[in-house]
């Protein structure tokens, strides 16, 4: 299955006490393998890494990636429980963090939502809390 979609993701970083977010509604493309889903999207200025395509990989409720190509370039491994660590590239340079994944829910199929919720740190000291929530149309 492929189908071309809307989507709308919210992306919610809170950094000591400040909280920011991002909204982008935008066309994407959505493919289901068995139990996985795969979601492509171009990035724009709204989400600071516009030239860049964004890939979300899901699988169940246990594991995702988000794979970004372009002007800023990283692999983010993200399983429930689980710390990996990523390679980061932007234009600015590059720098090894830290993914600790605290919630996976993939609720593609029933009602087309996406919530993942981790933090991120640099050098083990912590960067922010992180939450993206998509919503597929």
């Amino acid at each position: 299955m492929k189908n071309n979609v809307m989507i709308s993701l919210i992306s919610i970083q809170y950094q000591e006490d400040e909280k920011s977010e991002t909204e982008l509604l935008t066309k994407a493309s959505l493919t289901q393998f068995g139990e996985s889903y795969v979601i492509s999207y171009e990035d724009t200025e709204t989400t600071g890494f516009e030239g860049s395509i964004t890939t979300i990989t899901i699988y169940k409720n246990e594991s995702a990636s988000i794979v970004r190509k372009g002007t800023a370039n990283s692999v983010l491994s993200l399983e429930t429980g689980k710390k990996h660590y990523c390679q980061y590239e932007t234009p600015y340079g590059s720098m090894q963090i830290g993914i600790y994944t605290h919630k996976i829910e993939n609720d593609i199929a029933e009602s087309g939502k996406l919530y993942l919720k981790y933090t991120l740190d640099i050098n083990s000291s912590h960067l922010s809390d992180n939450e993206i929530v998509m919503k597929i149309n």
